[in-house]
């Protein structure tokens, strides 16, 4: 499989070579629906296939690009092996944002690296807004972003895999340790992230959403790390729980961006005159599917 992405990938990039700054166009990237394949494809590829293509210009068709913000550790290469390759199959123009702190980054100066991210992709690609799509921590980035650096005006949809948008209580072991100071000198953005925190309240207290983007967020009953699931829901928000659409969808937290079903929603969210229901089949905790 790894040989076979290798050489879709210096085929690309020498279309790329030859052609100068393309219209994107639908690619032919292998999708790994597979974490842990995913974890040893981020080592050969840490720029994921079909994204951060700098010459890439929308078409009529998805006018705006798709910035991924990934989750804690801040990897894109660890989380979008799948979504990156599918949406530029899909003909989207993808940028891939990587912070890349190993989970030292408080959310505050990761949601400004992403405001300078998403700029650069702006000036970059001549398009007036774009389109984010999140997994876990990367949820709550993008919202601060939207919330308080300006983002709002610059992003027409997001699309959140299992953020922590209310926080967690982590099984209640959450709520012992939000206020002893040593979660938040080990994992800032954990600390921030668990419910009651000084930051969950300052993200939500003008509301969940703000005026103008589109919101949908997808959950999975199953997650182990964000306790309640239903705190992952925002009012205001197109929310989607995915056993809801498919029983046999058993995909926990860390596998979630992963899972074929969960990122047909993700489709769907981002071009819903072309949405379609996922087909429902076996996906398995861990590994997605």
């Amino acid at each position: 499989m790894q040989l076979s992405r290798v050489g879709t990938a210096i085929a690309v990039a020498c279309a790329i070579v030859v052609a100068g700054a393309a219209t994107a166009r639908a690619s032919g990237y292998p999708v790994v629906y597979d974490f842990p394949v995913g974890l040893a494809e981020s080592v050969v590829f840490p720029t994921p296939p079909g994204s951060n293509d700098w010459g890439c210009r929308p078409t009529p068709q998805h006018p705006r690009p798709v910035v991924l913000v990934p989750g804690l550790t801040g990897s894109m290469a660890r989380d979008w092996q799948a979504a990156s390759p599918l949406l530029a199959n899909n003909g989207y123009c993808v940028f891939a944002y990587d912070f890349s702190s190993q989970g030292q980054e408080a959310i505050e100066p990761a949601a400004a690296g992403l405001a300078s991210f998403v700029d650069r992709v702006i000036a970059a690609t001549g398009a007036s807004s774009v389109d984010l799509v999140s997994h876990s921590e990367g949820g709550v980035i993008a919202r601060y972003y939207l919330e308080f650096l300006g983002g709002a005006g610059k992003t027409r949809t997001i699309a959140q895999i299992s953020p922590l948008n209310h926080g967690t209580t982590f099984y209640g072991i959450g709520t012992l340790t939000r206020d002893d100071g040593v979660t938040a000198s080990a994992c800032a953005p954990c600390a921030e992230q668990l419910a009651g925190s000084s930051f969950m309240q300052k993200l939500n207290a003008n509301g969940d959403t703000v005026r103008g983007v589109s919101y949908t967020v997808i959950a999975s009953r199953y997650d182990e790390i964000i306790t309640p699931y239903q705190s992952q829901f925002l009012a205001g928000a197109h929310n989607i729980l995915l056993q809801d659409q498919c029983a046999l969808d058993a995909v926990d937290h860390l596998a979630s961006q992963y899972d074929s079903i969960s990122l047909r929603d993700v489709l769907n969210a981002l071009d819903p005159a072309e949405a379609r229901s996922p087909a429902c089949h076996p996906v398995l905790p861990g590994v997605g599917g």
